[in-house]
């Protein structure tokens, strides 16, 4: 299995015509200046997070197999499980990596690529439904309405 993080970071900087510490600095500097840049260096970095968990996961769970006998107990299942939730997130990571990286993918043209541009640059034109009660005129309270009156005995 190819290295997914190194060739997902080769991509980027094809794509960016530069290094990965160049890009990260760029971003650093001006996050708003390419929000597709942006968005990339942020998951890469997200990428190359689940890909440093993964690794611990696997060499945690190699470890408790070497010293287990020919049964495995709950601990090295549990360990087993962690290192399944890592190649889901790491994966689930590198998607949204390639996704960022296609210009053609699914979701970047029409209607679904301006509502995406909008919401990323955060514009909006209000709250789309009302966030606060209606204000009501003040009304006085009855013993004021009552105090001019006399009272009957």
């Amino acid at each position: 299995m190819e290295d997914v993080v190194g060739v997902l970071t080769e991509q980027i900087e094809a794509r960016f015509a530069m290094s990965m510490a160049e890009l990260k600095a760029a971003v650093a500097v001006a996050p708003g200046a390419n929000p597709e840049a942006t968005g990339v260096v942020k998951w890469h970095g997200l990428l190359v997070a689940s890909q440093a968990a993964l690794e611990r996961a696997e060499d945690d769970l190699l470890t408790a197999l070497q010293t287990q006998p020919s049964e495995v107990d709950d601990p090295t299942m549990d360990l087993a499980h962690r290192v399944n939730a890592a190649v889901s997130a790491r994966d689930g990571r590198a998607m949204v990596v390639r996704w960022l990286l296609d210009p053609a993918a699914p979701g970047k043209q029409g209607l679904a690529a301006e509502r995406l541009a909008r919401f990323s640059r955060g514009a909006r034109t209000g709250p789309a439904v009302q966030t606060s009660a209606p204000v009501r005129p003040a009304t006085a309270p009855a013993q004021a309405a009552t105090a001019g009156r006399g009272v009957l005995r």
